[in-house]
């Protein structure tokens, strides 16, 4: 809108992100503007890294973080534009696109997949950028 100024900054969403009982020095997610920018997510159950089932659980439970931490930030899956996979096997590719493409079947988010060794015992990670215009009568 010309002529209207709108104070927008960045937003923290979520609370600290805890891993086995310790803080991590970086945020779930943080708004700015009309983008949401989450952090990587691995599969977790119970507050501490899933390191037991296959691709497709382990998928699932970071597609439904990444749910809920949308949530917190007024936004859904289909907000989603980018994302950004990291798989630890190669050949896990094609399960995982199968459990991927249930959650986004319509009008997919843009992708880039590389095969890495992590840092702990997993088998994906999942970090991605969301678009959600603010209304116009919205500030922080």
């Amino acid at each position: 809108m010309v002529g209207k100024v709108m104070n927008i900054k960045k937003q923290v969403i979520g609370g600290p992100l805890v891993i086995n009982g310790r803080e991590l020095s970086l945020s779930r997610a943080v708004r700015a503007g009309d983008f949401v920018f989450l952090t990587g997510q691995i599969p977790m159950r119970d507050g501490s890294p899933m390191t037991d089932g296959m691709i497709e659980d382990q998928t699932r439970a970071c597609i439904e973080s990444i749910r809920d931490t949308l949530q917190g930030a007024g936004c859904e899956l289909g907000d989603v534009v980018k994302s950004m996979v990291w798989l630890k096997n190669r050949n896990d590719f094609p399960r995982f696109n199968e459990v991927y493409a249930e959650y986004f079947p319509d009008e997919p988010p843009t992708r880039s997949a590389v095969v890495c060794d992590f840092l702990i015992d997993i088998l994906v990670e999942i970090e991605c950028v969301a678009f959600r215009p603010l209304d116009e009568d919205y500030s922080y």
